[in-house]
């Protein structure tokens, strides 16, 4: 498991105009509108350059903990706890950054990846992935990047659950015991219907295509 350092800096400005043109304008000049709240600290709208958010943000990940740097001064240890995006432009919208305590535990989800090929599968089974990721409770320099399964030797009929997962020192697991990760399922067979549907339309196709002869 990868544990994630307090490294990655953001730069941001305070904003006290919150009026829309103002956000318009901003917007106008590569910057999101943001938040910064937490048990500790009185809201405070700020601005950040909304490219270098998304660039980092998809080179560190989602549950990275940022040093978000103010201009008036402050300095926050922050989670980005929620964004909203263009999807047609691929562009954060609005920014929702979340004050962390290093030494307090926060509630968190990463993403499960899974790992190797399933034995199964080389017998014709379906890999199926039910559960892309998983709620843990940690410290927040704890927080992996994503919790690994390594699904080598599962057979067809083989499933994964919650429960099945080691247990770590570094974070509790939330997700029910009993929820499904992955499962490897049997091929789907041809119904004998389905079978004698097609033998019999093969039949009447080869009976027409004697008669134009």
């Amino acid at each position: 498991m990868e544990v994630i350092t307090l490294t990655t800096t953001i730069q941001a400005k305070e904003r006290k105009d919150l009026r829309k043109s103002h956000t318009k304008y901003l917007r106008s000049n590569g910057f999101i509108p943001a938040v910064v709240y937490g048990k500790e600290i009185e809201p405070k709208t700020v601005a950040v350059n909304s490219i270098e958010l998304v660039k980092k943000v998809r080179d560190e990940g989602k549950n990275t903990v940022f040093n978000l740097q103010v201009d008036s001064g402050e300095s926050y240890d922050v989670l980005l706890y929620d964004y909203q995006m263009d999807d047609i432009k691929d562009e954060i919208l609005h920014a929702d950054f979340y004050q962390v305590d290093m030494s307090s535990e926060v509630d968190v989800e990463v993403p499960i990846q899974l790992e190797g090929e399933a034995k199964g599968e080389a017998d014709g089974g379906i890999k199926q992935q039910v559960l892309l990721t998983l709620n843990i409770r940690t410290k927040p320099n704890n927080i992996p990047d994503a919790i690994t399964v390594d699904v080598t030797d599962l057979a067809i009929g083989d499933t994964v659950t919650v429960g099945d997962l080691k247990s770590s020192t570094d974070y509790t697991i939330l997700d029910d015991d009993e929820s499904t990760i992955v499962t490897i399922v049997a091929p789907q067979m041809p119904d004998a219907e389905d079978e004698e549907g097609a033998e019999g339309e093969a039949s009447e196709s080869e009976a027409t295509e004697g008669s134009e002869e």
